[in-house]
């Protein structure tokens, strides 16, 4: 039996299990086993002989750069944002990648990534969103609150370092009065509980064209409601969640799967959330 895991701490309620399970079973695999696996920071360099054990896993919040000095080979996309949160256990080898960017990447093909781009927020995910904008040619404006200027600051510098030319500016998020192709929410304004949250003004939202939100829950967060009434594309993160799974799997153990398969998990993922939530 091939084992798989999640690593993280704290582990609470995760999608993974639910998610994986579903891919196994699309894939005809039964014979595996998917755990959380909770461990404290400076439990890591102890527990990586029982990780070794381990077909392949997810990392989550604290470790995603802890794991990658026992890894034997990144990826490129793992080198580029220095995160690892899928290890793929080669006959002993760790290899270490990170699916984050392909999952937001497949979940935003239908949006127009490569044009005029408003980014608000820039930490952890943001950041990888920032950089992948920019090596799609997006004319990038991120905009933050006051007291994250300087963290915008560090991701501008990183994207001109890895990607010369780079159209890309800062500004508040209380100054932004223009149009933009595309509006993407990096921040946990709206998350669950305060569902009554909206990260942008409701004349920004009018102004833009179309919207990517990374929370999950609520499935449908206020700045997805209202740019949908305005009938406007907009994508919640439970797409991203699902794909960055689905990469997993494509390199566990080349995993295939239709758009229509993935479609019907992403709405298993969304429904499985509205329950939660009562």
């Amino acid at each position: 039996m091939d084992k798989y895991g999640l690593i993280g701490h704290p582990l609470g309620h995760s999608m993974s299990p639910l998610i994986h399970e579903k891919l196994f079973a699309l894939s005809g695999i039964s014979d595996y086993s998917y755990e959380l696996i909770d461990i404290a920071p400076e439990e890591l360099p102890s527990r990586i002989s029982e990780l070794k054990e381990l077909r392949g896993f997810n990392i989550t919040i604290p470790h995603k750069t802890a794991i990658i000095p026992f890894t034997d080979e990144l990826s490129e996309s793992a080198q580029r944002y220095n995160s690892v949160n899928c290890i793929s256990n080669n006959g002993g080898r760790f290899v270490g990648y990170n699916t984050d960017c392909d999952g937001f990447l497949r979940s935003a093909e239908a949006l127009p990534l490569g044009g005029k781009v408003l980014l608000v927020g820039c930490g952890g995910v943001g950041r990888m969103i920032a950089i992948e904008a920019a090596l799609h040619g997006a004319e990038l404006t991120i905009a933050v609150i006051p007291q994250d200027i300087k963290n915008a600051q560090l991701v501008m510098a990183e994207i001109l370092a890895k990607c010369s030319g780079a159209n890309v500016r800062i500004c508040l998020v209380s100054d932004v009065n223009e149009d933009f192709d595309l509006l993407i929410n990096a921040t946990p304004v709206g998350m669950y509980p305060k569902t009554g949250n909206c990260a942008v003004s409701d004349e920004l939202i009018a102004d833009c064209g179309s919207f990517f939100d990374v929370i999950y829950n609520p499935t449908e967060t206020l700045l997805m409601k209202k740019a949908r009434a305005l009938g406007k594309t907009a994508v919640g993160g439970a797409s991203m969640l699902v794909y960055q799974a689905v990469k997993a799997h494509e390199y566990w153990y080349g995993g295939e799967f239709s758009a229509e398969d993935i479609a019907k998990i992403v709405l298993d993922v969304e429904a499985e959330v509205n329950k939660m939530n009562g």
